[in-house]
């Protein structure tokens, strides 16, 4: 389950993971008496959907009085933003995060999964952070250090400070970014997290740390344990189709087109449709197929 990013940051303030302080706005009037309140010489305003490249996608906005913050939210709000993870129909934004738009010197990568090679929490981190992290880490994979943990053991500090020296974290920053980790890893572990990451994780001029970009995934499976975590599901940002689908305990994927594959597994699900398109394929060179609904159940022994 994803959160949003004002979520994920309260959050993580129980955990003394360090974030900037944040108002959340629904409208052009809210948004500027936020931004009074932070009472900053200059706001971020931040489209609240769950997608990332908001900032490409002009979802992000920093202005330097309270009359653009008004704006700049009313521009926002009730229209769809589009972003390379949305498509082409984008998201609505109903919900807008009003931050104060703060310098730094350096700005890293820092992330939590779990490692499916070893089946353990690993730490990810980058040396720089921004949008094209993901890119970046494509073409050149030694940009993003990775630090396995073993979860019986929990984080050992040798590594982890060899860690943070490899992101160029040492000395009196290292002790903080050290402080950040283990807190960082006690959220995940214990919120039955399947991603946390901060990007950017802001060095600040007087050298503090400061997650200003956070992304939370919630593990589905243990939402049983967590009533506090399924009321911050946001229906708005769900198809209908999988809330209903749900309800019945059932995991639904809707995607374009109109062939359903109802399978068991993630594994078979990738195999059955690429089958699938090869006999479509086929059939479709001699048969005409407008109008006609395709189920395939597949089930594997």
């Amino acid at each position: 389950m994803n959160i949003h990013e004002y979520q994920a940051k309260d959050l993580l303030r129980r955990y003394d993971v360090p974030v900037p302080d944040g108002a959340l706005a629904e409208s052009a009037a809210e948004a500027k008496s936020a931004a009074a309140e932070l009472g900053c010489a200059k706001w971020a305003v931040k489209a609240q959907v769950h997608a990332g490249g908001r900032g490409k996608a002009g979802g992000v906005k920093l202005v330097d009085t309270l009359e653009a913050v008004a704006s700049t939210a009313g521009t926002l709000l009730g229209r769809p933003l589009v972003t390379e993870q949305t498509g082409p129909e984008g998201k609505v934004v109903r919900k807008v995060y009003i931050e104060p738009a703060l310098e730094f010197s350096r700005g890293l990568y820092i992330g939590l999964l779990v490692d499916r090679a070893s089946g353990r929490p690993a730490i990810l981190g980058a040396r720089e952070g921004g949008e094209d992290i993901e890119a970046r880490a494509a073409a050149a994979p030694d940009v993003v250090r990775r630090l396995i943990v073993d979860p019986d053991a929990g984080l050992d500090q040798a590594a982890l400070d060899g860690f943070l020296s490899e992101l160029g974290l040492e000395g009196a920053l290292g002790e903080q970014a050290a402080q950040l980790l283990s807190n960082l890893y006690r959220a995940f572990w214990e919120l039955d997290a399947s991603l946390i990451e901060i990007n950017p994780l802001a060095v600040t001029d007087d050298d503090k740390l400061l997650a200003l970009d956070v992304k939370i995934s919630l593990d589905d499976n243990a939402l049983f344990k967590h009533d506090d975590l399924e009321a911050l599901r946001d229906q708005d940002e769900v198809d209908p189709s999988e809330l209903e689908a749900k309800r019945y305990e059932l995991n639904f994927v809707k995607l374009q087109g109109d062939i359903g594959v109802m399978v068991n597994g993630a594994g078979l699900a990738l195999a059955t449709i690429d089958l699938m398109l090869d006999e479509v394929e086929l059939v479709a060179l001699g048969l005409e197929l407008a109008g006609v609904d395709l189920v395939l159940i597949a089930q594997s022994f």
